[in-house]
C-alpha cells in the first residue's frame, strides 16, 4: 500500500513538472514593479526586500509584466537580482505557483 501511495505521488509531481513553465527576470515587488525610487539613498535589493516586509509581496519583473510569486520566502535572497523561476502560471491571479527559483548568469 506504501508503494502504491509513493507512486502516486511521484506522478503526480512529474504531471506537476511537466505542466511547468519557465520564466526569466528580475526578482521584485508587486509595488516597485521595474523601478525602485521610493528609497532613492538604498539599492534596488534593499528597497525589494523593504517593500515585501510590508503590504507588497515578491514578484517577478520579466521586462514587460510583473507576476506575483506563490512562494514568499525563496525569492528574499534573490531581491533585485536576474533569476529563472520555473512554475506554472495561474493567469486569474497574475501568480507564478513557484517550483523552483534559480539564479542566471545575468544573460
Amino acid at each position: 500500500m506504501k508503494k502504491m501511495r509513493l507512486l502516486i505521488i511521484t506522478f503526480a509531481a512529474l504531471a506537476v513538472a511537466a505542466n511547468a513553465d519557465t520564466f526569466t527576470g528580475i526578482i521584485t515587488d508587486t509595488m516597485c514593479g521595474a523601478k525602485h525610487d521610493m528609497m532613492k539613498d538604498q539599492p534596488a535589493s534593499e528597497c525589494v526586500k523593504m517593500c515585501a516586509k510590508g503590504e507588497s509581496s515578491y514578484a517577478l519583473y520579466d521586462g514587460s509584466n510583473v507576476f506575483k510569486l506563490s512562494d514568499q520566502k525563496r525569492p528574499a535572497k534573490f531581491a533585485a537580482q536576474k533569476v529563472k523561476v520555473t512554475g506554472t502560471l495561474d493567469q486569474k491571479n497574475n501568480t507564478i505557483k513557484v517550483s523552483s527559483i534559480e539564479p542566471t548568469d545575468g544573460k
